[in-house]
This record gives structure tokens, C-alpha cells and sequence, in this order.
């Protein structure tokens, strides 16, 4: 079994550099003002350039860090805002103005929606498309893929035809509008928010909370987001989900063009996350690999993901690495996660298929004459503890949530230390 050096620690800003654009644009801008200082000689006129900075010698625009506090963690210095307004692509405005469809039409995939899910694809063509018609019309049957139903999950390619009944877009909302019940959703947003600038919010998701909804399912984040809708109908996107029950980082596109963007991290895996969870007993080795292949298990009452075998109906490959972190005698043991890819409950049924299942999980522990030790919370120790991913408009972004209160009291009552280095940092990419 591999064992990972200790060497590498956590970055927190996001790194800028000045793009080959931005030096292209600096050098024609300076020989333009040599051509009038020639002019000027020509003429007998005193000619001198103003005095100052070149473009490509500006500092950085990245803010200092803010006073740091126990209760919240550092947000990351702003992105330069100047080069953010240049690089605003034309596409989205273009999407933006698509006309509302008011009978069935048949559209054709282009190049550049090619590999693009269902849902994705409605979202880009027509900004302010909620999530729950969306769903609608495909659940029905309304909108079809070469003549066929499609899901939602479905990926498009290059040249199918998508027929797409009429639609109705939710009324855009204007500065000031918002309700109490809205205004209060707002600030929970805020209150939660780790991470802020014009493209990407990273939430620190509360355990509880469920990312997307479902049946009876009345509050969640993607709902939350409405109350985030711009001026043009447009709401921040989800790019990737969380268990209901897991808390922590999750990744939201303010706009389309960074929802694509972000959205291409995840499927070519240039994303990295990383867990911590409280697991019972102490896995051997401590650093490890699971390597296993995962399918759904549905039931009356629930569904699972069990083990399954290569070749079976709906089975996909599933990789995760793990290291021990810190242990409590042998009862308990503070693990850290890394999943290379990102199968539905993937770390939870790998915990529990290694027999090291996280506490507090009501599907997966399997443990037989297993007590919670006492102080303990049976909730699920399970936290998205960071994320790192390249920022749309270049650099990285790598942000890092806190100790949900119930993982938080058990690390105190068991005595580890959420300062500890985590040996998880330095294991294999594959």
C-alpha cells in the first residue's frame, strides 16, 4: 500500500497572473504612443509620455486578507474585477435574448452544447427556466431527444434534434422586490456563503439541508437560489450536489459561462474534493485505496448503492482514497476522504464496504452490537471539507468549510485536533 509524503500544505487565495492578451494589448498600447511621440518630434513639439505604471506592471488586485475569526474562516481576496468585465462572453448574451418558444419547435444541438445534460441545455437556451418545469416536461414526455423521452441527466451530442413544447419563463424579479420569507433567504445565503465574486459561490451547506428537491421536499438550495435571480431571469446554477445529510462545500455558477466552465472540471475530473469524516474502528493500513464498482439497489421503502460486479446492470467503477488522520483508541478513527470519482453515496458505501462505516449513518452503518460512545451525536460525521477547482477566468479556487456543530463536539469530546495535518493532501490523482 502507497504511503504519501507530508510535505504539501493548503493554499487559500486565488493565484492571478496577467494573461499573454492582457501583455498584447499593453505593447500595442505603447507603441501607439511611441508613433504620436514621433509626430510630435516631427513637428518641433516637446513630445514626453506620461509618466506611469505599465498595464503589465500593475500589483496584483487581489485584496489583503480580512481579519480572520474562529466562527467563519477567511474568504478569499477578491478576483480583479477589471479583468472579469473584458472577458464577458458574447454567447451568453446571445442565449439570453432567445425568444420564448409559444408552440413545439425542433432545435439542433450545436458543436459547442455538445456533451451538455438535458437540463443544462434548456437552462443555457432559455435563462429563467425554473428547475421544477424543467423537470416537468421531461418527467411527461413533452420534450423529446431524436423522437425519444429523455431524462433530465441525459447528455446531448452534436446535431440530435430536441423538440421542445412551449414554455413558460418566471417573471423576472426587480431590484427591491423581494419579500420577508425572501429577504430572510437572502441572508441565509449570505450567512452560509464561504466564498463570493462575479462568476462562483461556494456555500457551506448546513447538514439537513437538501441540495435539490424532491418528494415533499418544500425547502432546498436550488429553491434557495431563486431569490438570487437577476434582472434578466438568470439564477446562480448547481454544478455539483452533496447528501442531504453531509455537510459542507458546494460549488454554485453565478452565470452560464461559468457553469460550463465548472461543469467541464467536474466531468474531466480537474476538480479535487476532499472529506473528513468520524468512521468506527480504525481502518489497516491507514492509507489506502477502494476500489469497487457501485450500482443503485432500489426498494419499497429506499434505495442504496451496493456493491456490484463489473458487467452488472447499471454498475459503475468507483474510486476513493482514504488516510487515518487520528485515531481514538480503537473505537473510533478521524478519517479524510478523497473520492476520484463521484458516484451517488460513493464514500459512504466504500466506508462501510472496507467495515469501517461513517457514524451516524442511518443506510450504510452495518456494524452488529455497536453503541455510540456516550456524548456522541447519531448523526451523520460527514463533511465536504474542500474543494479546489480552476477559477473560470484563470487561477484556482480552493476553499475550505468548517466542523459542522455535532462533528465539531464530537472532535472535542474524543480529543483530536481539527488542526492536524492531513495526509490525504499528497494521494495519487487516479
Amino acid at each position: 500500500m502507497q504511503v504519501w509524503s507530508r510535505k504539501t500544505t493548503m493554499s487559500r487565495r486565488i493565484k492571478r497572473t496577467i494573461s499573454p492578451r492582457d501583455r498584447t494589448k499593453a505593447g500595442a498600447k505603447g507603441s501607439a504612443k511611441g508613433r504620436d511621440r514621433d509626430r510630435d518630434q516631427d513637428r518641433g513639439k516637446a513630445a514626453a509620455g506620461p509618466r506611469g505604471r505599465k498595464p503589465d506592471e500593475r500589483k496584483s488586485g487581489d485584496r489583503p486578507f480580512s481579519q480572520r475569526t474562529a466562527a467563519k474562516p477567511p474568504r478569499f481576496a477578491e478576483p480583479r474585477r477589471d479583468r472579469e468585465e473584458r472577458v464577458e462572453p458574447r454567447a451568453e448574451k446571445q442565449a439570453a435574448e432567445q425568444p420564448l418558444p409559444t408552440k413545439v419547435q425542433t432545435v439542433v444541438v450545436t458543436a459547442d452544447e455538445n456533451g451538455m445534460r438535458v437540463d443544462r441545455f434548456l437552462e443555457a437556451r432559455f435563462p429563467g427556466l425554473s428547475f421544477s418545469h424543467i423537470q416537468r416536461i421531461v418527467r411527461k414526455g413533452e420534450l423529446r431527444v431524436n423522437g425519444k423521452r429523455a431524462d433530465s441527466k441525459d447528455r446531448l451530442e452534436e446535431g440530435q434534434s430536441v423538440r421542445i413544447p412551449p414554455l413558460r419563463l418566471d417573471t423576472p424579479k426587480t431590484s427591491g422586490a423581494l419579500s420577508e420569507a425572501e429577504a430572510k433567504t437572502l441572508q441565509a445565503l449570505k450567512d452560509m456563503t464561504l466564498y463570493e465574486d462575479d462568476d462562483v459561490l461556494v456555500l457551506n451547506k448546513p447538514a439537513g439541508l437538501a441540495v435539490q428537491g424532491g418528494s415533499g421536499m418544500t425547502r432546498h438550495v436550488d429553491q434557495m437560489l431563486e431569490v438570487m435571480r437577476d434582472p434578466k431571469g438568470q439564477k446562480p446554477r448547481l454544478v455539483h450536489r452533496i447528501d442531504r445529510e453531509t455537510s459542507g462545500c458546494l460549488l454554485i455558477a453565478k452565470t452560464r459561462f461559468a457553469a460550463s466552465f465548472l461543469t467541464g472540471a467536474f466531468r474531466h475530473r480537474s476538480a479535487r474534493k476532499i472529506y473528513w469524516a468520524l468512521v468506527a474502528g480504525v481502518p489497516k493500513p491507514k492509507q489506502g485505496r477502494i476500489s469497487t464498482y457501485l450500482a443503485k439497489e432500489e426498494s419499497e421503502e429506499d434505495s442504496i448503492m451496493r456493491i456490484a460486479e463489473h458487467g452488472d446492470e447499471g454498475a459503475s467503477h468507483a474510486v476513493t482514497y482514504y488516510a487515518v488522520v487520528e485515531a481514538s483508541a480503537t473505537k473510533l478513527a478521524w478519517v479524510s476522504l478523497k473520492p476520484v470519482t463521484g458516484r451517488t453515496h460513493q464514500l459512504r458505501a466504500h466506508m462501510a464496504h472496507i467495515d469501517h462505516a461513517i457514524v451516524g449513518d442511518p443506510k450504510y452503518f452495518n456494524k452488529e452490537n455497536w453503541q455510540l460512545p456516550g456524548g456522541l451525536q447519531n448523526r451523520l460525521h460527514l463533511l465536504a471539507r474542500r474543494i479546489v477547482i480552476p477559477h473560470p477566468r484563470g487561477g484556482v479556487i480552493d476553499v475550505s468549510a468548517p466542523l459542522p456543530p455535532h462533528m465539531l463536539q464530537s472532535w472535542n469530546l474524543l480529543g483530536l485536533e481539527a488542526d492536524r495535518f492531513d495526509p490525504i493532501e499528497n494521494a495519487p490523482e487516479e
